[in-house]
């Protein structure tokens, strides 16, 4: 009985921690054609208005969504595989609970 408990426990970590990268993988992709998708509104709207290819080109409104949706991803990139690696994953509290019990 103690067993079954166990591997299901197993189980649903596992399912959430594949739910995890699976939710990364998808804003990965929104974030690269989404963004892929805006720059070309931008650069065309600035070729538009007069610009040429090289000043739209290095306009910042051109990147500036990479960069601040980029900064969102590292976020979500460190929540997903980040903090696990450096020892602050799920199984960090619970040692830590234990730890303090033992004391």
């Amino acid at each position: 009985m103690q067993q079954d408990f166990r591997q299901e426990d197993k189980y649903i970590k596992a399912k959430k921690r594949v739910k995890a990268i699976k939710g990364f993988y998808v804003h990965l992709m929104v974030y690269v054609l989404g963004n892929i998708f805006i720059s070309g509104i931008v650069i065309f709207g600035l070729i538009q208005s007069g610009y040429t290819i090289v000043d739209a080109f290095s306009n910042f409104g051109v990147y500036s969504t990479w960069l601040f949706w980029g900064i969102v991803m590292f976020f979500h990139w460190m929540g997903v595989f980040g903090f696990k690696s450096i020892g602050f994953g799920n199984d960090w509290e619970e040692k830590k609970i234990k730890e303090f019990m033992e004391k």
